[in-house]
């Protein structure tokens, strides 16, 4: 049984998916990295107008240069690689592992299992988004006067930075915003339910034959949609929480109420608005970069098993 379970867990299967889904997350986020230049900006910088996502990318450009549409897009790669990695991995272990658990309630036990596999992401990968965050708002020029006075230090590279972090704010600096990551495990999980079941709905019609590349892309892209409606929420907070030069957080130290003071910031300065500043951004970034990155794995990941069948 020892050994059934471990052949589930480290199978050339798992690593195939793994290495399709990192390699579809990087060329999705590096093809529309300038959309999530605009969706940070906007969730962070609480003075800058909400415009729409191409008069926002225009008014970057022209302050800081067409260069700083791509600021930070190595951390931001090599996050998204290794968070991707990780998921795609944990996903497909628990789901060989648990193979004859809830058999007849797909959607539940796909929502399950990327949740679990989302906590472990989460724990794994935290350190890399905040750095990542840092990293790219660097040089920004921010609208909001104690963003332009309280800066973070100058930090070069991955590396730099997280050393740094760790030795000025400690080991809850690197966590930062870990709560609300713990919570936003249910993005990616409706995600993956959502695609898994549009996707069987459409191999009950295709009589055998692989979905095509626009299908998958279909599938992507309103999973995702549906997923970050539901919780856009919540990811504003966890974007400030990992800048971490929100002035109200200094006088608290539990994670709860860090989370709810934001909230309550963000709703006294911009109302309840403020909570979905940056959705239409958010959107087509999200939505193009899922759509993208499961038609990318999916591709990858069937040619990786023809070829090894071949063989």
């Amino acid at each position: 049984m020892a050994e059934s379970t471990l052949e589930a867990v480290f199978s050339y299967h798992n690593l195939v998916h793994a290495v399709a889904g990192a390699a579809g997350s990087v060329t999705a986020m590096t093809i529309f990295f300038p959309l999530e230049t605009a969706r940070t900006r906007l969730q962070i910088d609480e003075t800058r107008r909400a415009q729409h996502t191409p008069e926002i990318l225009a008014e970057i450009a022209r302050e800081e240069g067409m260069e700083s549409l791509y600021r930070g897009w190595f951390p931001v790669i090599t996050s998204v690689c290794c968070s991707n990695f990780v998921y795609f991995y944990t996903f497909r272990c628990i789901r060989a592992v648990c193979v004859n658990t809830l058999r007849n309630k797909a959607a539940l036990k796909d929502l399950v299992i990327g949740m679990v596999a989302g906590v472990i992401n989460v724990l794994m990968t935290t350190p890399l988004w905040v750095v990542n965050m840092r990293l790219k708002l660097q040089g920004a020029r921010f609208q909001t006067q104690h963003f332009r006075e309280d800066k973070h230090p100058f930090y070069h590279g991955i590396w730099d930075a997280l050393t740094r972090i760790l030795r000025d704010e400690g080991v809850q600096g690197l966590w930062g915003g870990t709560m609300s990551s713990l919570v936003l495990v249910s993005n990616p999980a409706i995600h993956f339910m959502i695609y898994e079941a549009i996707k069987r709905y459409m191999n009950r019609f295709a009589s055998g034959r692989e979905l095509s590349g626009l299908q998958y892309f279909f599938c992507g892209a309103i999973a995702k949609m549906v997923a970050t409606l539901i919780t856009y929420p919540l990811q504003i907070v966890q974007s400030k929480l990992r800048y971490g030069k929100e002035e109200e957080l200094q006088q608290y130290r539990n994670h709860l109420g860090r989370i709810s003071a934001v909230i309550r910031h963000i709703l006294q300065v911009q109302g309840a608005s403020g909570l979905y500043k940056g959705l239409e951004a958010k959107l087509l970034q999200t939505v193009f970069t899922a759509a993208l990155m499961f038609l990318t794995y999916e591709k990858i990941a069937a040619f990786i098993f023809k070829l090894m069948r071949a063989q």
